[in-house]
């Protein structure tokens, strides 16, 4: 696992090198310099080494403490955060910015491991299912508040997936996915219906706030929907990336010679980062993206090997949560680029620029680590 991680943060700093240039040069004014996704890089991977070493099972005695945190940052960066592309979701902190939605992740596993491998719980009652809901529910909504839907909808899987290893019965679990179905439909039913029905503009925007949609939201599930409503303006980054995927063909076009990138059809302010994939797709094409999508098969492979190898629950939750994570991640980022989903803004794991991503998934990676080191014979141990 160790390999296929290192492997994919070097494949992300070339090809953000790669997003960065106009023509032959690297464009000296880009904000998503590769030179600080190295750095994060480093950090990261002091990270890994530090949960790695560090006893996963002492989490259990500070989950409430990282949870608390999580949820103070969360609501101070609603206070006095920096506002970004109509986004506020960043702390300044020492000259960097920092985002608490992605600690929140992080703090949500660790939590949800703990509640749901304490000794003597029955998980058969409504009671610790209710406390699990409560406890995603808080980070969530203040994460929409931000805005950003995108990230708010990644707690719901990992409670998901976590709850379901635990054993929580079959029959309540599908109440919750009908439940969220429903959900659903009624946001799209805010999107579609209001507009069908001739309300004006005005009303539309008292209903959408009534789903907890904002106007940027709208306009992205509209242009998944209906791509060719608006080809120039939102529709735009969907249908660039869609081209710069399917015109890498098997190889692609070669590194740093794709052209939706380079010529700037596929923005820059994103390239680096929710779209890093079509990056990769279109210089390296079908097998390059085969690459990426193995290395990460493998480390969720690797993870879930950890799990089953786990001497205790709350490990194996850990392992879960932290595989629900970038699974999720993974999953929606991919198949946004590609235009199976709608564009929410996620980034892909290791590869995407940015910091604050960077350290929560090598955090995580490493506390599975932690959990594999700790179920091995001490003559066995090494990171896998």
């Amino acid at each position: 696992m160790t390999i296929a991680i290192g492997l994919l943060m070097i494949i992300g700093a070339l090809f953000i090198y790669s997003a960065g240039c106009t023509g032959e040069e690297h464009s000296a004014q880009s904000p998503y310099d590769y030179r600080r996704q190295i750095i994060w890089m480093v950090m990261g991977m002091i990270c890994y080494l530090f949960f790695a070493i560090y006893d996963y099972r002492e989490w259990s005695k500070l989950s409430w403490w990282l949870y608390g945190v999580s949820v103070l940052l969360l609501v101070v960066v609603l206070l006095v955060g920096t506002r970004v592309y109509g986004g506020q979701r960043w702390l300044a902190v020492l000259g960097m910015r920092v985002q608490p939605s992605e600690l929140a992740k992080l703090a949500n596993i660790v939590i949800l491991a703990r509640i749901m491998s304490r000794p003597g719980t029955s998980l058969k009652g409504i009671k610790p299912v209710a406390t699990v809901l409560a406890v995603v529910m808080v980070p969530m909504l203040l994460v929409m508040r931000e805005p950003d839907l995108g990230t708010a909808l990644i707690f719901l899987p990992m409670a998901f997936l976590v709850m379901f290893v635990a054993g929580v019965p079959v029959r309540t679990l599908a109440v919750l996915v009908m439940v969220g179905f429903v959900g659903v439909m009624v946001l799209l039913t805010a999107v579609f219906l209001p507009q069908k029905l001739g309300v004006n503009e005005a009303g539309q925007w008292r209903i959408l706030r009534l789903a907890g949609l904002s106007e940027y939201q709208k306009d992205r599930i509209v242009a998944f929907f209906q791509p060719d409503k608006d080809p120039l303006g939102v529709g735009w980054n969907k249908t660039q990336s869609e081209i710069a995927v399917g015109s890498g063909g098997v190889s692609g076009k070669g590194f740093k010679k794709g052209t939706q990138n380079i010529l700037g059809f596929l923005p820059r302010s994103v390239a680096p980062t929710d779209f890093i994939y079509s990056v990769i797709a279109e210089e390296k094409g079908f097998l390059g993206s085969v690459v990426v999508l193995f290395l990460f098969g493998s480390i969720v492979t690797f993870a879930l090997q950890a799990a089953f190898m786990a001497r205790d629950k709350m490990g194996r939750l850990l392992c879960v949560g932290a595989v629900a994570m970038i699974f999720c991640h993974v999953f929606i980022n991919i198949a946004m680029t590609v235009g199976l989903l709608p564009i929410t803004g996620l980034p892909l794991p290791l590869l995407s620029y940015g910091g604050s991503f960077m350290i929560v998934t090598m955090s995580a990676l490493g506390i599975v680590q932690s959990v594999y080191i700790r179920s091995r014979p001490a003559e066995q141990l090494f990171l896998f």
